[in-house]
């Protein structure tokens, strides 16, 4: 395969990995890694680009959806501390080999798998009008915008929320994607925030949570810019695209897209998990 072949292939792959991350609050990094090592990179140079890929995407998409007001900069503030702290950790622990990686694929895809079935299953969505004391005192609640007014919502399970947050940071780190969807199932189904509050913060936390991440990468000489060029170029496109996409989206529909898309991604970490080629 020629140079030129082998970039627009990456570009073009990463035009959607933005479209989606945008759409979802996945990041780049679902689709941009398993598509490099399917092209013959190697796995910590594609888990490298991946969560370069993930910054893209949170800075394509995240400025357009603050402006809106739909994003809860508060909340992703806050638990940014949580995500952080446990992206470093999981980007030590795969420097320095101290997990296997393919164990945490299955678990993580099995742990997809449960979430999609889920997020099929939730018919209707609940906001929550009164926040929990201690949501509260960190004044988390927010409104979002609709068709037919501003909605005001509450914020519950504040501690399980920023734990669920810390574990999302340690598979960002291990995994080298933005684990946008353990960020929005703790955030919609722990918190009960609406979801569309949830994939936009999502979006707004996962470049802060690959940033973390990327720097024990990048220290480690794994991001490579040959790579990562084609594909910060190609996801902010698709990135900026999905941010004016959302806004339009009827949230079931929104659902259904998230469902499908992390059934996917479940399906291919497992596959990955248990062949070795992660």
């Amino acid at each position: 395969m020629s140079v030129l072949t082998f970039t627009l292939i990456v570009f073009f792959g990463a035009c959607c990995a933005g479209l989606v991350g945008a759409l979802t609050g996945l990041g780049g990094g679902v689709i941009i890694i398993p598509l490099l090592m399917y092209l013959g990179v190697d796995f910590r140079y594609a888990i490298g680009t991946g969560l370069i890929a993930v910054i893209a995407t949170s800075s394509g998409s995240a400025a357009a959806y603050v402006r809106e007001g739909v994003t809860n900069m508060r909340i992703g503030m806050f638990l940014e501390i949580a995500t952080t702290i446990g992206a470093v950790i999981g980007a030590l622990m795969v420097t320095l080999q101290i997990i296997p990686t393919t164990v945490v694929a299955v678990i993580f895809g099995l742990i997809l798998i449960f979430t999609a079935i889920n997020s099929f299953l939730k018919k209707t969505e609940l906001v929550v009008e009164k926040s929990s004391p201690l949501a509260e005192k960190l004044k988390l609640h927010g409104t979002y915008p609709t068709p037919a007014g501003k909605i005001a919502y509450g914020v519950k399970n504040v501690v399980g929320g920023f734990f669920m947050m810390m574990l999302a940071g340690v598979l960002s780190g291990l995994l080298g994607i933005g684990s946008g969807a353990m960020k929005v199932i703790a955030m919609d189904n722990i918190m009960h925030i609406p979801f569309k509050v949830s994939t936009t913060t999502s979006n707004f936390m996962i470049g802060v949570t690959a940033a973390a991440g990327a720097f024990i990468y990048l220290e480690r000489g794994y991001i490579d810019p040959r790579l990562c060029l084609p594909v910060v170029v190609g996801v902010l496109l698709g990135a900026i695209s999905g941010a004016k996409i959302l806004l339009k989206t009827n949230t079931r529909n929104l659902r259904t897209v998230f469902a499908v898309i992390i059934l996917l991604v479940a399906v291919n970490m497992i596959y990955r998990g248990f062949t070795g080629k992660i």
